[in-house]
């Protein structure tokens, strides 16, 4: 019987893991998997290799006993993705990380949010507060009486929903 592994999964390609779940796989690793690089991460009652539905059984069971409900094995995938794209990481990066070969795809995951939209005005402000020259001077118009010339380090900025500056 051929393993039917996930595209993203069939070339052995290296990636990372963050450090705070590694004691969670090792100890999953020692008491659940085959030993060895080849073993199997999961395995059935008989120690085969668990059919779909008998792992979304197992699945649905360990989530009624956790008090969780309508969580999907795949929902863990997801919300990893959305973690990861939500650390400022670029398409491509997110694209190698998840395996996919289009930006499409990956593009599902980059979910915009509240946080994230006041971090990137906050980011925003202070990199023209650090760069900007004075962003307006005092100059004759076409009609002689004063007017304002912005600059090109000066965009025009009014307040957005929530109170935001909008560039």
């Amino acid at each position: 019987m051929r393993s039917r592994l996930p595209r993203a999964l069939r070339a052995s390609a290296p990636f990372s893991i963050s450090a705070a779940i590694i004691p969670d796989i090792r100890d999953h690793l020692e008491r659940y998997a085959e030993p060895g690089a080849d073993g199997r991460v999961f395995l059935g009652a008989k120690e085969a290799t668990p059919r779909r539905n008998h792992f979304n059984r197992l699945w649905r069971k360990a989530c009624n006993e956790a008090g969780i409900k309508g969580m999907h094995f795949h929902d863990l995938r997801h919300t990893g993705n959305t973690l990861a794209a939500s650390t400022a990481a670029s398409t491509r990066e997110l694209m190698t990380g998840m395996g996919h070969s289009t930006a499409r795809v990956a593009l599902i995951y980059q979910h915009a949010s509240a946080a994230r939209d006041r971090l990137i005005a906050d980011a925003l402000s202070a990199w023209s507060t650090r760069i900007a020259s004075p962003s307006e001077s005092k100059i004759q118009s076409r009609r002689g009486t004063p007017g304002i010339r912005r600059t090109e380090h000066a965009p025009y900025k009014h307040s957005g929903p929530g109170g935001g500056v909008i560039l």
